[in-house]
C-alpha cells in the first residue's frame, strides 16, 4: 500500500489514554441501575463482567511507566473514580505522569448523555481531552506491555502502525448468512469500515492502539450526527461503531497508516485451562512478545489469578 508519509523529522510527543471503571464499587451500580430495564442484569455474572475488576489496572499503568518511559502523559479516564492505589499519596511522585480524566470533562457539552455505562460513547469522546498529544496510545485496562517497546512499535513517519487482519463482512460469508447478528466487536468494526466506504474490513485485535487526536476530530467536525449517534447509548447498542475501528479504517482510506502482520501479542480470554499452561505461556511463550491481553480476569478462578497477578507484578518490578 502507498502511504502518504508525514514529516517525522522531530521526536513524537505520545500520550496514553486508558478507559477505567470499577464495577465493584456500590456507588457505580446504584447509579445504573434507574437505567436497566432488566434490574436482575446487575448482579448477572456475564453482564457484570463487562464492568467488574480485580485491580489490575495498576498493573497496566506500571507497565507503561516501566515498558513505554517515552510517554509524556497517561489519562485514566473514569466516572467520578479513582484507582486505590493512585489514592496513596507515597505514591505521588511514582505516578506524576498520571491524570484522572472524568466523563463530565471529555462529555462537556454533551452531558445529556450522561451517565455512559458503554465504552463506546467514552472512546468517542477520548479525543476531546485538553492538552491531549496528537499521537496517543489507546489502551483498555486489561491491556498490558510486558517488555521494553520503542514509539517505533506504534508510530512510524508520523502513522500509526496497525496490527491485525483482512477479513470479508458476516453478510458476505456462507456460513454466518443466517446467524443471529450479535452486538460485538467484530459487529462494530465491520460497521466502522462500511461507514468509511470499504468492501472488507480491518479486524485489529486486542492490542494497544495507535491513535491520531486529527483523525478523529476532522471527522466528527464534518458528521457531527453520526458523532452523536455513537453516544447516545448508555449501553451497548447494535447501531454504535467502534471508534477506533473508525479511525483505523479512515487512516486505512487515506493511505495514512502501516501494518504489521506480527501482533507480538498474548492474549487470553478464558481461564478454565490447568495452572501449569498459564506458567508455561507466561513464562515461556511470552519470549518476542510486547503485548499481554487479559480479557475477563475476574472470572478466573483464585489460584489462576493469583498466579497470573503475581507474575504481573514481577514482569513491573
Amino acid at each position: 500500500m502507498e502511504v502518504n508519509n508525514v514529516n517525522n523529522s522531530e521526536q513524537l510527543t505520545i500520550d496514553a489514554v486508558i478507559l477505567w471503571v470499577n464495577g465493584n464499587d456500590e456507588k457505580h451500580r446504584t447509579k445504573m441501575l434507574p437505567y436497566l430495564e432488566n434490574k436482575a442484569l446487575v448482579t448477572s455474572e456475564k453482564f457484570r463482567t463487562k464492568y467488574d475488576q480485580v485491580n489490575e489496572i495498576k498493573f497496566t499503568i506500571d507497565s507503561i511507566i516501566k515498558f513505554a518511559p517515552y510517554i509524556r502523559n497517561v489519562y485514566l479516564i473514569t466516572d467520578n473514580q479513582i484507582p486505590q492505589f493512585l489514592k496513596d499519596k507515597t505514591n505521588t511522585d511514582a505516578y506524576n505522569s498520571v491524570s484522572i480524566i472524568d466523563h463530565s470533562i471529555i462529555f462537556k457539552g454533551y452531558e445529556e448523555y450522561l451517565p455512559a455505562f458503554n465504552c463506546r460513547p467514552i472512546e468517542t469522546c477520548m479525543h476531546r481531552i485538553p492538552n491531549l498529544a496528537e499521537h496517543f496510545i489507546y489502551f483498555n485496562d486489561d491491556f498490558f506491555l510486558i517488555d521494553k517497546t520503542e514509539p517505533e512499535d506504534f508510530f512510524k513517519n508520523g502513522l500509526p502502525i496497525l496490527r491485525g487482519k483482512w477479513l470479508k463482512f458476516d453478510e458476505d460469508k456462507l456460513y454466518k448468512k443466517f446467524k443471529k447478528p450479535r452486538i460485538g466487536h467484530k459487529t462494530a468494526q465491520q460497521l466502522a469500515a462500511k461507514i468509511v466506504g470499504l468492501n472488507t474490513y480491518y479486524n485489529f485485535k486486542h492490542t494497544p492502539h495507535p491513535l491520531r487526536k486529527s483523525t478523529f476530530k476532522e471527522y466528527f467536525k464534518k458528521n457531527e450526527a453520526l458523532f452523536l449517534e455513537n453516544i447516545k447509548y448508555r449501553f451497548r447498542n447494535a447501531n454504535q461503531f467502534t471508534p477506533q475501528g473508525l479511525a483505523n479504517h479512515l487512516e486505512i482510506k487515506n493511505k495514512t497508516c502501516y501494518f504489521k502482520d506480527d501482533l507480538q501479542l498474548m492474549y487470553f480470554r478464558s481461564y478454565k485451562k490447568p495452572l501449569y499452561w498459564y506458567k508455561f505461556k507466561l513464562n515461556l511463550k511470552s519470549k518476542g512478545k510486547l503485548f499481554l491481553g487479559l480479557q475477563g480476569l475476574d472470572q478466573s478462578p483464585p489460584k489462576i489469578l493469583d498466579y497470573i497477578l503475581g507474575w504481573l507484578k514481577e514482569r513491573m518490578s
